[in-house]
């Protein structure tokens, strides 16, 4: 198996687990969140969606957009699960496009823009894609028990 396939069957996996998080919310769920000053239920998938696309273009795009309050701005407009869960299906979608058209040279090349993970090769952004979906994963499942749901096991 290539470093290509190893990496897209890591994002095809993280991608399979966060949706099955998501199996346990309904759209009428959409505007939930314990706190005003906080995501909501679509707000969540909608920044972990943008954080995909964020590190594509961090790692083989133009490079890391810095405006992180136009980020929150964006993932806080959307209003809808539906809306938000197309969102993050484009984004995991792009990702694994991407990287699987990558070769393992260019995957094992530097990342160009220094500024967020100087030194790692463009491929390391799948763990932080992993990573920071999983995050978001656990704070959705606190928000399922908040609404009275018990979240479905991402791993069955």
């Amino acid at each position: 198996m290539s470093y290509a396939e190893r990496l897209t069957a890591n994002l095809s996996m993280s991608m399979h687990l966060f949706k099955k998080t998501l199996e346990t919310f309904a759209e009428e769920d959409s505007g939930f969140g314990p706190s005003p000053d906080v995501f909501t239920v679509a707000g969540h998938v909608a920044h972990a969606a943008g954080t995909v696309d964020w590190f594509v273009d961090g790692a083989f795009g133009e490079g890391w957009n810095m405006d992180f309050e136009g980020h929150l701005e964006e993932a806080r407009a959307v209003t809808s699960l539906a809306e938000a869960i197309a969102w993050i299906d484009r984004a995991y979608g792009r990702a694994i496009e991407v990287i699987g058209a990558a070769s393992d040279e260019d995957l094992r090349a530097p990342i160009g823009d220094p500024r967020i993970m100087e030194g790692q090769p463009r491929g390391a952004v799948v763990n932080g894609i992993t990573d920071h979906t999983a995050h978001h994963r656990g704070a959705l499942t606190v928000y399922a028990r908040l609404l009275g749901k018990v979240p479905v096991m991402p791993y069955a």
